[in-house]
């Protein structure tokens, strides 16, 4: 297959022509920096390149960092710049004295931490982008958006995609977004998620970490990605992996922190007082999921005991691509409370919430529908639901409930 374009590549060629910096954050692999290589050739500006994966320049680049600028001119690509966070004063120090553009190009795999350090430095100067695994619209080709529940939207949006069936959203969960698989056709994917593993672990994971235990962190990892799509339980994942629940849960932080697992919170405001606090724990790739639990095939998967936590898990990272890969900030929530009513996702917008059920059927009941009713006690207002499912074609029970298929994301 070859190169598969990136939604980010436009965000990013219009960034740099706004900001002086442009950051890509993101996990290993997932292609941040083929893309901007690719964007190198097209934009012909002769911009050097170096990564601080090599320890001589990330050794020059903390210790003298103005001796760094002086070999490395701009326009500049940086990559894994979060080994070097000394640069960021002298980025500041050269965007405004130049107020060139576009004139220093950088990724970075370590988020939260990373972020900060940027925030500081270089507020008003860069562009802040996160890059996630290919989602089904790039490996379709097909241009995304935010996924919205507005019904004229999603009208339009149906013309330009094409139906998937079950069978066919299951080969995307099992197969990921990481584009070394998507790109091959999945011939590679054990190969690959197994040296992923492992080099995460020996590289990124110590550096975050010191000395760590590498087999207990894959029972630990495998214990997580057994539990996608649930309420986030310390006690249980750390009875797993055979650790302490204080080491769960700075390891929970560190695979935030490399963009592996992100949480959805939940909903909640002074009228709701009987709502679950505890976090939901998603995996941005599924294809890890599915290799770290062991299943072994599309098939297997899709009738698995896992398979619908699977289908929810690619549902709500799908729709966090569709935000990213647009540059926009998801506001993404699940409901639950005590008495066990539930809500999959709420998306919040305009001053509304979208509540949004989840379901892997092709022909959903509309009785999955009746929590709904729930948002009609919150302050803001009942936007239009749906339910995401493997229906063939985009529906609707009524007016205010929509029937979605997962491709249409």
């Amino acid at each position: 297959m070859g190169y598969i374009r990136r939604d980010l590549e436009d965000v990013v060629i219009r960034a740099a022509k706004d900001f002086p910096a442009v950051l890509i954050t993101g996990p290993r692999q997932v292609g941040k920096t083929t893309m901007l290589k690719k964007l190198m050739e097209d934009e012909n500006r002769g911009r050097a390149y170096v990564t601080l994966d090599d320890l001589n320049e990330r050794n020059m680049a903390k210790n003298d960092p103005a001796m760094f600028f002086q070999m490395h001119k701009p326009p500049i690509l940086i990559d894994e710049v979060q080994y070097a966070p000394e640069l960021f004063t002298y980025v500041k120090i050269i965007a405004d004295r130049d107020r060139n553009n576009g004139d220093f190009w950088m990724t970075g795999s370590q988020v939260f931490k990373l972020m900060r350090g940027v925030r500081e430095s270089l507020a008003g100067r860069v562009a802040l982008l996160n890059m996630l695994p290919l989602s089904q619209s790039e490996t379709g080709g097909i241009k995304s958006e935010p996924f919205t529940v507005d019904f004229d939207r999603l009208l339009e949006r149906q013309k330009t995609v094409e139906a998937l069936t079950t069978p066919d959203i299951f080969k995307l969960i099992w197969r990921g977004g990481m584009p070394a698989v998507a790109a091959r056709e999945a011939q590679n994917r054990e190969t690959f998620y197994s040296s992923y593993l492992s080099t995460y672990i020996d590289r990124d994971i110590h550096e975050l970490s010191g000395a760590i235990d590498s087999l207990k962190f894959m029972n630990f990892i495998t214990a997580v990605a057994a539990r996608a799509g649930q309420l986030i339980n310390h006690k249980s994942i750390a009875d797993d992996a055979d650790i302490d629940q204080a080491t769960a849960k700075n390891w929970l932080l560190i695979l935030q922190t490399l963009g592996i697992i992100f949480y959805l919170h939940p909903y909640s405001n002074n009228v709701l007082k009987r709502t679950v606090k505890t976090p939901k724990l998603y995996f941005y790739d599924t294809g890890l999921v599915c290799y770290l639990t062991k299943w072994s095939t599309p098939d297997i998967t899709m009738n698995g005991a896992m398979s619908g936590a699977l289908f929810e898990n690619y549902v709500v990272s799908e729709i966090i691509k569709s935000y990213y890969n647009n540059a926009k900030e998801p506001y993404l929530y699940y409901y639950r409370d005590r008495d066990a009513k539930e809500i999959d996702l709420l998306i919040e917008g305009d001053g509304r919430l979208f509540p949004i059920e989840i379901k892997k059927s092709a022909l959903p009941d509309k009785r999955v529908t009746r929590a709904f009713s729930i948002i009609d006690k919150s302050p803001l207002k009942r936007g239009t639901g749906a339910v995401l499912c493997m229906a063939d074609a985009f529906g609707a029970f009524d007016r205010e409930t929509l029937i979605v298929p997962a491709a249409m994301i």
